[in-house]
């Protein structure tokens, strides 16, 4: 968008050799000029412009998910970023003294039309000031008529009269610059009663019409067309009620032929359609979130998967914010260094060898970082097959990134890592569990039950997780009703199989042994499955005694 917009400015200045203007030096005496004493006319020359330029806007509804009214926090931040952009002089003239763009009369070219009554009602006021302030003074100054009571009263009446109006204008001004239309919403929502209030929706109306018609104003003074983009993200984490409120809000923002918004909406429909559907706001719509999605959506795209080379450098990207994991080392090596320099400058002895504690805790932060960059560098090769499992989602490659650097230090404190399982494993062990939770933890819980009936641990141990996994699958069909939302965490089932049956095929050791390490898998989701497991055992066996019991029939007496 933004090289669009430089385009555009580039082609229509080649066009009509006229420069945009902007609110700055010059340009902001020109644009109160114009709004104390001109009425904008939208002309043919302004709808034939393709320049354009895009006020970006950021709403985060997590951050405003805590009030009542989210759709208020919504309607704020676009007054409070409007009158950032454009500054609070301006749109508080235009508050007082601004004028309504109107379409202009036939193929007239003239985009400014002078205000004459504004014009002379000012000068009226100050012609009128002007005299009673010089009947005052001559009744106050010369000595014929300095004992005339009556000619001071009419100078000051004249005066205080004329004065007032100048003096109400200014204080509009200054008021509407204290108070701005954020804080005028605001207060309205503040009020314990703002719901109860007639024509409170009204109010709120009014304040963005006023805004839209200072944007039309502000696009004939900078010769362009003006965007405000607002781009909404994080609302499928917040309360349905208040989803459906910002939605609300917007379809009333866009209401307008003439809206000059544009709203981003970044959103999970899997999610947000739910939230939707539990609200009041789809009756009529058969209960149909897609379909209020649809009619409120006008150009809909989903992001498609990311590519090798996006993902590569995503990871590449998240990594790097993990480079505090050197941070303390190189700073302990330089603190160490200044000690031994301040040693020897004052001849003090040199203390070689450091207190045995304080030198394991060394080499494990040492050991750590080289197992943590190991892991890493396998995540993000290209010639590794484990880049090929992590997600697209940057919040989920961050949560992998973030996970692998804990499992491998608790790996290391806890006796270090076994010969067996290198930095590469433990990297492949977090993404499995980020990936599939339920697969695994079904695998996990199946080979636990398993321990607890084998009487030899160690032939169960040898065999491999997906063996296990696959033993077991009938079962987990049986009971997928129950575990429905636990099963939307899993990623594609396929490559579930391909990740333990290919490419990593951990063993019941293994797996055993990485469980204790491991944080980024819920153990709640393991729990839920013993239960189903225990009580699918208690059915069959409830069920086995009554087909003996009903297939021996007690002997006759």
């Amino acid at each position: 968008m933004q090289e669009e917009m430089a385009r555009r400015e580039e082609a229509e200045l080649r066009k009509s050799h006229q420069k945009s203007r902007s609110l700055e030096g010059w340009g902001l005496l020109q644009a109160l000029w114009y709004l104390a004493f001109y009425k904008p006319v939208i002309t043919e020359v302004h709808l034939r412009r393709k320049n354009i330029e895009f006020i970006f806007i950021r709403f985060s509804a997590w951050q405003y998910a805590g009030c009542d009214k989210l759709w208020a926090g919504l309607v704020t931040t676009l007054c409070g970023s409007i009158r950032h952009h454009f500054g609070a002089l301006p749109l508080s003239i235009y508050h007082v003294m601004g004028s309504r763009p109107r379409f202009a009369s036939g193929f007239s070219q003239q985009e400014w039309i002078l205000k004459k009554n504004t014009c002379l009602k000012l000068w009226g006021l100050l012609f009128v000031l002007s005299v009673g302030i010089s009947v005052l003074l001559v009744a106050l100054l010369v000595p014929s008529v300095k004992d005339n009571h009556a000619l001071k009263v009419i100078g000051s009446t004249v005066a205080s009269l004329s004065g007032s109006g100048l003096v109400l204008g200014a204080v509009s001004i200054v008021k509407n610059l204290l108070i701005s239309e954020k804080k005028k919403i605001e207060r309205l929502t503040n009020s314990e009663k703002f719901t109860s209030q007639l024509g409170f929706m009204s109010k709120v109306r009014n304040e963005i019409e006023v805004l839209i018609d200072f944007l039309a104003f502000m696009e004939i003074f900078e010769r362009r067309r003006l965007r405000v983009v607002l781009e909404i993200t994080s609302l499928d984490i917040c309360y349905p009620e208040k989803v459906a409120g910002v939605l609300n809000a917007m379809n009333t923002l866009l209401s307008d032929a003439n809206s000059p918004f544009i709203f981003i909406l970044v959103v999970d429909p899997s999610v947000i359609v739910p939230c939707l559907e539990q609200t009041s706001c789809m009756k009529g719509l058969a209960d149909n979130g897609y379909l209020y999605l649809n009619r409120t959506v006008t150009l809909p795209f989903s992001i498609p998967e990311m590519g090798l080379r996006s993902k590569l450098q995503c990871l590449e990207d998240a990594v790097q914010t993990r480079e505090d994991l050197m941070y303390r080392i190189i700073t302990r090596n330089v603190e160490r260094n200044l000690r031994r320099s301040r040693a020897k400058g004052r001849g003090e002895p040199v203390a070689v060898a450091a207190a045995p504690r304080e030198r394991s805790r060394h080499e494990l932060d040492a050991e750590a970082v080289r197992y943590i960059h190991d892991a890493f560098r396998c995540l993000h090769d290209d010639s590794d097959r484990l880049y090929r499992y992590v997600p697209s989602s940057s919040v989920q490659v961050r949560r992998i990134v973030n996970t692998i650097p804990v499992t491998l230090r608790l790996m290391l404190h806890h006796g270090g890592p076994r010969r067996d399982l290198s930095p590469r494993a433990a990297a492949a062990w977090v993404v499995l569990a980020n990936q599939w939770p339920c697969r695994l933890s079904w695998a996990l819980q199946c080979l636990e039950d398993a321990g607890q009936r084998s009487r030899s641990p160690a032939a169960l141990g040898s065999r491999s997780l997906w063996s296990i996994f696959q033993e077991h699958l009938e079962e987990l069909c049986g009971v997928r009703e129950a575990l429905r939302n636990v099963l939307c965490l899993d990623g594609d089932p396929e490559l579930f199989e391909a990740f333990l049956a290919r490419d990593f095929p951990f063993s019941a050791a293994e797996a055993g042994h990485l469980l204790k390490f491991t944080v980024n898998l819920d153990h709640s989701i393991r729990c839920k499955m013993g239960l189903l497991r225990g009580l699918q055992r208690l059915a069959r066996a409830n069920a086995a005694t009554v087909s003996r019991s009903v297939q021996c029939p007690p002997p006759p007496e």
